[in-house]
């Protein structure tokens, strides 16, 4: 198994929701629930996509009002239609370095957004694959257990891809390979029937992380908050080890 390094104690402490977090959260799953929908049939018993997505926006404990909201509009045939887009660039100073996942009805909106926050942090947006290719996508699992024998036991048998298992008091953190996400979802609530997932996603992990000080992580952490102000920005993932999230 690959170790991920410091990844859990980052993640973790990330996972206490604000308001305003959760209302992101809430439209960063509606989008992907209402494409899901729109690109199959708006029911997740016969659309595989728009179920695993269901089941990580539940895990996440998005309200099931916003699940039937998205859906519903599938089905009224809403004219909204996002594009997948991701971009990535490089922090103040160039250690730190950010991918940015964006679902947009407008590229040349998002690009402009994007741009804005970059350069009001010093920082700047580099070609596509620039950054990735020092980055790994897997799908993370965190939930209350402490027994990573009989954790480890299960997903085995489950046949998961397995990356890591990490323990921190009583909060596990198991990361898999994408694919495998919603396998090792079943296995985790095979053997925890009552199981409450606090983080359940596919996230990108960076190889190496980096810790900023001063102006480069008050520019950097500027930087994240003007993404996160950003209707069409879905996801951010970063490289530096001392900002939570």
């Amino acid at each position: 198994m690959k170790t991920m390094g410091r990844h859990f104690e980052v993640r973790a402490a990330s996972m206490a929701k604000t308001a305003a977090a959760k209302a992101k959260l809430y439209s960063r799953y509606g989008k992907e629930i209402l494409m899901a929908a729109k690109n199959g049939v708006p029911d997740p018993d016969m659309n595989a996509a728009l179920k695993k997505v269901i089941e990580r926006a539940k895990a996440n404990q998005v309200p099931s009002d916003v699940i039937k909201r998205a859906i519903d509009k599938a089905k009224g045939g809403s004219s909204e239609n996002y594009t997948p887009a991701t971009y990535e660039g490089f922090g103040s100073g160039g250690q730190a370095t950010i991918i940015v996942d964006c679902l947009s009805d407008n590229a040349n909106r998002t690009i402009a957004d994007l741009r804005g926050c970059f350069n009001k942090s010093h920082a700047k947006m580099g070609v596509s694959g620039s950054v990735s290719f020092n980055y790994e996508k897997v799908g993370f699992l965190s939930f209350a257990y402490e027994d990573e024998e009989a954790m480890l036991d299960a997903l085995i048998m489950a046949d998961v891809d397995l990356k890591d298992i990490e323990c921190e008091g009583e909060q596990m953190s198991v990361t898999v390979e994408p694919a495998d996400l919603n396998k090792a979802k079943e296995a985790v609530e095979a053997l925890i029937p009552d199981v409450k997932f606090d983080v359940l996603e596919l996230t990108m992990l960076p190889n190496e992380y980096v810790e900023l000080a001063g102006e480069e992580l008050e520019l950097f952490q500027r930087l994240l908050r003007l993404l996160d102000e950003v209707d069409d920005v879905q996801n951010v993932y970063h490289n530096v080890s001392n900002i939570n999230g």
